[in-house]
């Protein structure tokens, strides 16, 4: 599923190597999540639910 995914980065991850977050959002259900550092690696799968709350509790 996320080989042909489109990842975009936080706004808040900087240029400087730090702690970076990719999402991909174009998928329905879930939204897959990655270590932008290691684009390879593992990816979690959220549901969109779930990241919604995540994402109004870090607001």
């Amino acid at each position: 599923m996320t080989p042909a995914a489109t990842w975009i980065k936080s706004s808040y991850s900087g240029d400087n190597g730090g702690n970076c977050v990719e999402i991909a959002p174009a998928f329905r259900a879930v939204v897959p999540v990655r270590d932008s550092k290691v684009s390879e690696g593992p990816v979690l799968l959220v549901t969109r639910s779930a990241w919604s709350a995540f994402m109004d509790a870090l607001r």
